[in-house]
């Protein structure tokens, strides 16, 4: 399919322009706590859904990581933006390599908040019918979400999270998104590159810790910098939203 530029939000009007790309359970709104903090003069972030999320819910597409890119330069083309960094949650980690990698020099800095690596990840078997189960089954979805984050927060916030991801996703996307991040690996082509890199890990994520990080970013990455949140699992930006903005803003700006 033609790349499209995708429904997106836009907060800010700064030189520094930014696309943040949401994760696996999430769409544009997955932002929303650290919005209100985040500084509009120096930045300019533009928040997308994917085909079959949110905004985007009934684009339909194939639903992999090469059209996300596609359709995230066809975004930052529509905005005029030549160049700009990106953020990436979990599954938007993985993306925004490749979006890196298909608008070479375009991307000044990547910011991976509990990013996916570009090798994917492994399951075994029992893992794999966990989350490929979570595109029908509700339960897996929030048994997914409590297992990242550590079984430590409200099972409103859980029930919250479950709700959300329902609302804002197709089951054929959310299906089809997980072969492509999970089973998706093109790290060779990462390998050397020079891009900026700040990667953040939930102390309390078991999934994407900061040891697999250190196994994969930091051996890929030569100019990629690490930060463990004492307080927070796989979702940053719902758990330590301060902390998040500071962190990536101070790096953005550096």
């Amino acid at each position: 399919m033609s790349p499209l530029a995708l429904p997106h939000d836009v907060l800010g009007s700064g030189p520094h322009r930014v696309i943040a790309l949401h994760g696996w359970f999430g769409d544009h709104s997955s932002f929303r706590k650290v919005r209100p903090y985040l500084n509009g003069d120096a930045f300019a972030y533009a928040f997308p859904d994917y085909r079959g999320y949110g905004q985007a819910r009934d684009l339909t597409g194939e639903y992999t990581l090469a059209e996300i890119a596609a359709d995230v330069i066809a975004l930052a083309d529509k905005l005029d933006w030549e160049t700009f960094s990106l953020i990436g949650h979990s599954m938007g980690g993985t993306a925004m390599q490749r979006v890196m990698l298909d608008a070479p020099g375009r991307v000044r800095k990547l910011v991976g908040i509990s990013p996916v690596p570009a090798s994917g990840v492994p399951f075994d078997d029992e893992g794999w019918a966990l989350f490929a189960g979570a595109a029908e089954e509700p339960a897996n979805r929030r048994a997914i979400i409590d297992l990242t984050t550590g079984n430590r927060l409200p099972s409103t916030w859980l029930d919250e999270m479950v709700d959300n991801s329902l609302r804002t996703s197709t089951v054929t996307a959310h299906r089809a998104y997980l072969d492509a991040w999970a089973r998706t690996d093109f790290h060779t082509e990462v390998v050397g590159m020079t891009t900026p890199v700040l990667l953040i890990a939930g102390e309390h994520d078991p999934a994407l810790s900061a040891d697999v990080m250190r196994a994969t970013w930091l051996q890929w990455y030569p100019n990629a910098e690490l930060l463990t949140f004492a307080d927070a699992g796989h979702y940053a930006m719902d758990e330590t939203p301060l902390a998040l903005v500071s962190a990536v803003e101070r790096f953005l700006a550096a």
